[in-house]
């Protein structure tokens, strides 16, 4: 089914919702003549967009309350980044997204991919796939839960990424030293690296408010990082440095995102 049926079988969802306040899932596999693991993708992608709750059968409106105090929606800049990183993917591409909001935002622009392999140490990335579509082969590090980043870390996370080889990794920090590379508040910097040596491109994407934070962490060097996708926010003189470095540097305009 393609990627334009979808989102209007969705929008039709959330529009009964609103009206009836509750809906079912054999309701819904009916009325749109698909399968029941289908409607359940959709009201798990409504649900992580915070559109409307999961119920045991189905899903019932937001209240009042909630929707009134729902979670910020991901900024332009993230998508527009996002957007260009998934321009960056081919089909049946091995992929690696590490967890992160930014990150997270290249889940939704993989609806049109075919046949990717990917690997997250994030749950709600994982989750994420698995409303799509086009799902992939989702591989999971497992290991050690880390709240700070809200993610998996430790020695078993990082010897089930040495089993695999991937095409690409997708990576964001909490800061971009100029002259050292990516930097982050998080101690727990293995993982990250070990995601970079197993990658044969390391991409890293980050919003331009980011670059010059001096964090004291540094995650990864610059000789082990090919891309940087940014916003449009960086001087030219601050361009140039980074070109420096010997990377890749791709300007994501979010002026020009289509929402």
């Amino acid at each position: 089914m393609s990627k334009r049926n979808t989102q209007q079988r969705r929008h039709t969802i959330i529009s009964e919702l609103n009206q009836k306040g509750k809906v079912s899932v054999d309701q819904l596999a009916q009325q749109f003549n698909t399968s029941e693991v289908t409607i359940r993708k959709d009201l798990t992608a409504l649900e992580t967009s915070g559109l409307l709750l999961r119920c045991y059968g189905g899903a019932i409106a937001l209240p009042n309350e909630i929707t009134e105090q729902k979670a910020e929606k991901l900024s332009n800049r993230k998508l527009a980044i996002a957007k260009v990183a998934a321009g960056l993917i081919r089909e049946h591409n091995r992929i690696i997204i590490d967890s992160g909001r930014t990150t997270s935002a290249l889940v939704n622009e993989l609806e049109d991919k075919t046949g990717l392999v990917v690997m997250t140490n994030s749950l709600s990335i994982a989750s994420d796939l698995q409303s799509l579509e086009k799902e992939p082969m989702l591989l999971m590090t497992g290991g050690t839960w880390d709240p700070h980043s809200e993610a998996f870390q430790g020695q078993v996370a990082e010897q089930v990424l040495r089993s695999y080889d991937f095409d690409q990794l997708f990576i964001g920090a909490d800061g971009i030293d100029i002259h050292r590379g990516t930097t982050t508040f998080n101690e727990l910097i293995g993982l990250s690296r070990v995601m970079a040596e197993v990658a044969r491109e390391v991409i890293v994407m980050v919003e331009s408010d980011k670059i010059g934070r001096k964090i004291p962490n540094l995650e990864l060097p610059w000789q082990e990082i090919n891309t940087l996708i940014t916003d449009d926010g960086l001087s030219e003189i601050v361009k140039k440095q980074l070109k420096k470095q010997g990377i890749n540097l791709i300007i994501a305009d979010a002026k020009k995102l289509i929402k």
